[in-house]
C-alpha cells in the first residue's frame, strides 16, 4: 500500500511541475556582468559628439591586461592607419592609446609598433565596412613569432572605430580624451551609456 501511495504521489507532483513549466516564465534578469564577459570598457570625454561608453575585446594571448586605470589619456589615430610599419607620428603616441586600422599586419605587430613609438596601450578596430568582421568582435590572437608587447591591446567593434575616426577627422583633431578602463560592474545595463549608433 505505501509503494503505491508513493507512485500515485510522485505522479502528481510531476503533473503539477509540468503545468507550471508550461504555463508560467522564470524570468531571470540580464546583469551587467553578464554583459561584460571579461571585455574591457572606457569612455570617451572629449570631444562632446563622441562622449560614449565603448566596448572593448582585450587580446587573447599576448600583451598585458588593462590593469592600470588611466584617465583623461589621449586617444590618437596612429599615421598610418594600419600601424604596420614604422609610425610617423610617434611624438602624438607618446604616453597615448593608438587607434589602429585592422589588416595589412598581425594583430601583435601592430600593437608592438605601438609601443615601440611610446603608446601606453593599443585599440585595433575594423575599418572596412564590408568585412564581414565589421559588426563583431574579432579574437585578437599571438601571430606565433618569437616577440611579446608590454602593453595592453583591445579590439573595438568596426561601427565605434569608423565614428570615431570620421568624427576626430571633421574635427580636425588627431586625439580624443578617454577614461580607461572604466568598471561598470554595478551599473544596471540600461544605464550604460552605449553610443547610440549601435541601437541599444
Amino acid at each position: 500500500m505505501l509503494n503505491v501511495f508513493v507512485v500515485i504521489s510522485a505522479i502528481i507532483l510531476t503533473q503539477c511541475f509540468t503545468q507550471v513549466s508550461s504555463t508560467s516564465t522564470i524570468s531571470i534578469p540580464i546583469t551587467t556582468q553578464d554583459i561584460i564577459a571579461g571585455d574591457v570598457f572606457f569612455e570617451i570625454i572629449e570631444p562632446q559628439d563622441l562622449e560614449y561608453t565603448y566596448r572593448l575585446r582585450p587580446a587573447k594571448d599576448f600583451g598585458v591586461a588593462f590593469s592600470q586605470k588611466l584617465e583623461g589619456v589621449p586617444l590618437v589615430l596612429a599615421d598610418p592607419p594600419s600601424a604596420c610599419g614604422k609610425i610617423r607620428n610617434a611624438r602624438d603616441l607618446r604616453g597615448s592609446i593608438a587607434l589602429m586600422d585592422r589588416g595589412e599586419c598581425s594583430f601583435l605587430a601592430k600593437t608592438a609598433q605601438a609601443e615601440a613609438a611610446g603608446a601606453v596601450g593599443a585599440i585595433i578596430t575594423e575599418y572596412n565596412s564590408n568585412s564581414p568582421e565589421f559588426e563583431h568582435y574579432i579574437e585578437m590572437i599571438h601571430d606565433k613569432s618569437n616577440r611579446d608587447t608590454q602593453i595592453p591591446a583591445g579590439f573595438l567593434l568596426g561601427k565605434n572605430g569608423i565614428i570615431i575616426r570620421s568624427t576626430l577627422q571633421k574635427l580636425n583633431r588627431v586625439h580624443a580624451l578617454i577614461n580607461i578602463p572604466v568598471n561598470l560592474t554595478f551599473t544596471p545595463p540600461s544605464k550604460i551609456n552605449h553610443p547610440p549608433w549601435l541601437g541599444w
